[in-house]
């Protein structure tokens, strides 16, 4: 087995030794954050040294870059709260609008037809008259003909076969009755829902 001579009390550093090695490697730092580490990463050039060597523009870049960095965020965070903002205002003045619509109807009607049943459903109406209609057919599909008469007159709007709905305006073109003749040419059972609005009298239906 080997064995390492012990060394000697001669060959140890002194206390004053290590002493001074250490406040040589504490002076050595504080050199380099103050000549290097401060101009490289803040721009900070107290000694001028950073300057000669290039390290504080480089340090001043990466301050610019990072205030550049925050603005760019705090710009992008104001711009998404504005947006949320405005999305939020949207859809009020959407839901306003939806819920305002919905309210303007003056007259829903709702029947089924057995298969091959009829229905018909007119509003009274004088001349030049207009009515808005929506119309939805649910379990199956509908044949029906948009008509008036009256006065010895007659007209033909509009006419579907297997149609699930419909949409539009009636202007009257004489004073009587104007509305729709329905039948269900389906197998099943089809619901109507119809919506009406505008200026008309009475509503006559008939099944």
């Amino acid at each position: 087995m080997f064995n390492a001579e012990k060394p000697s009390l001669e060959d140890l550093p002194s206390s004053a030794h290590l002493l001074r090695s250490t406040v040589i490697a504490g002076v050595s730092a504080v050199a380099i954050l103050v000549t290097v580490v401060l101009p490289a990463e803040y721009g900070v050039d107290p000694t001028r040294i950073g300057g000669v060597l290039g390290l504080t523009e480089m340090g001043e870049i990466k301050n610019q870059l990072a205030e550049e960095a925050e603005m760019d965020r705090q710009m992008e965070a104001a711009n998404d709260d504005q947006s949320s903002l405005l999305n939020d205002i949207f859809g009020l003045f959407v839901g306003a609008a939806h819920a305002q619509e919905q309210e303007v109807w003056q007259d829903m009607l709702t029947f089924t037809l057995a298969p091959d049943a009829s229905a018909e459903i007119k509003m009274e109406m004088t001349d030049g008259a207009i009515a808005d209609y929506a119309w939805v057919a649910e379990g199956g599909r509908i044949n029906f003909d948009l008509h008036a008469h009256g006065g010895g007159q007659s007209i033909d709007y509009d006419r579907g076969r297997g149609a699930t709905s419909g949409e539009g305006s009636i202007e009257a073109a004489f004073d009587g009755d104007h509305g729709w003749f329905w039948r269900n040419r389906d197998s099943a059972d089809v619901t109507v829902t119809l919506q009406l609005r505008g200026a008309y009298g009475e509503v006559v239906e008939t099944y």
